[in-house]
């Protein structure tokens, strides 16, 4: 079990336990499981950006889509400012937990009907949601272009009339128009050319800024996520392995797994002493489900146990779920360990 904490005192706006989600495979009579979320804790506080990054298959997605109501988690609770959604709301998200939490999915033009025009897209969640009245529908509409630098023009103009980068920004006009307490933003930028991606997530990040709203940043790019979050979560296999603040992150990466996620990253200074085939042995021992590599430099093999989350003593916000950061049992030191998805804080 995984858990993150957020960096404020103030009340989070989300906070999961243990959240859980495990998936049938092989058909309706198949007995066999794929486990996508291995019970993983977070807090997001107002106004933080939290990027959540991996590879594919890692369940950022699934994540996301069992905060925003798409998926039914399998165990587990979460929170939306103080308020048990799952107890509160067991069989589906209330129009106002709709409201409260919006959702930009990766591809822009899929999750925008082509037979409609783009005022269609912003006036339906305003109707929906009663956040105008009918007379004051155009000038809403007028105001959501305005704060994604989107002419009022392009209102009248269907979705295969603008390019990628617009068609996100109407995307978020979208996800704004109910006033939203949290964004979760599946890859929002991975479709669009590189020369557009800088000013979406300019936006993103100047609108959380000026109206106080939380995000979760889904992104497999390390380069956007520490442009644009103020922490970073990295998670392998359903779990958390490791979470800092998003320079320290980047700069001093502690897990094997994020050490590897960087060194798939293009860098300069690197030619000459990047070795691909011992990227490759690094990464088949860290995917491993039942050796590493590393178990030998620690007191305990992490394949025997459940590695629990360490916190560096350079770095106290920096927190790493491997043995090989375990304090020596002869050392003072303080170990995380989780029991029923809480921290118990343990000297050794």
């Amino acid at each position: 079990m995984t858990t993150t904490t957020s960096t404020t005192s103030t009340v989070p706006v989300l906070s999961v336990r243990g959240l859980e989600k495990t998936f049938n495979i092989g058909g309706l009579l198949s007995r066999k499981r794929v486990r996508a979320l291995g019970g993983v804790d977070l807090d997001i506080a107002p106004g933080e950006i939290v990027a959540l990054v991996g590879e594919s298959g890692s369940g950022k997605s699934t994540l996301a889509r069992c905060l925003a109501r798409l998926e039914q988690p399998s165990g587990g609770t979460f929170e939306l400012e103080g308020r048990d959604i799952l107890r509160a709301e067991p069989r589906g998200a209330s129009r106002s937990y709709r409201s409260a939490v919006q959702m930009i999915f990766q591809d822009p033009f899929g999750s925008l009907n082509p037979v409609h025009r783009i005022g269609h897209f912003l006036e339906r969640p305003l109707r929906l949601h009663g956040a105008v009245t009918r007379a004051g529908l155009e000038d809403a509409k007028r105001r959501l272009m305005s704060k994604v630098d989107l002419s009022p023009e392009l209102l009248e103009r269907y979705p295969h009339e603008l390019s990628g980068g617009q068609r996100q920004r109407i995307a978020i006009a979208r996800a704004l128009a109910v006033n939203p307490r949290l964004i979760l933003a599946d890859e929002p930028t991975s479709m669009l050319d590189v020369s557009v991606r800088i000013g979406v997530l300019n936006l993103m990040r100047n609108l959380c800024q000026e109206q106080g709203i939380s995000m979760l940043y889904i992104t497999h790019d390390l380069a956007s996520a520490r442009y644009l979050a103020d922490r970073i979560v990295v998670m392998f296999a359903g779990e958390f392995v490791e979470m800092g603040e998003s320079l320290q992150l980047i700069a001093h990466p502690a897990h094997p797994y994020t050490r590897l996620l960087i060194s798939a990253v293009p860098d300069p200074t690197r030619i000459g002493s990047f070795d691909p085939l011992e990227r490759a042995r690094m990464r088949h021992s860290v995917v491993s489900p039942t050796t590493c590599e590393w178990a030998g430099q620690t007191s305990t093999a992490c394949s025997a146990t459940t590695p629990v989350f360490h916190t560096l003593s350079e770095l106290p916000e920096h927190r790493v779920r491997c043995g090989l950061y375990a304090p020596p049992s002869d050392a003072p030191g303080t170990a995380i360990h989780l029991t029923n998805s809480e921290q118990e804080t343990v000297a050794v």
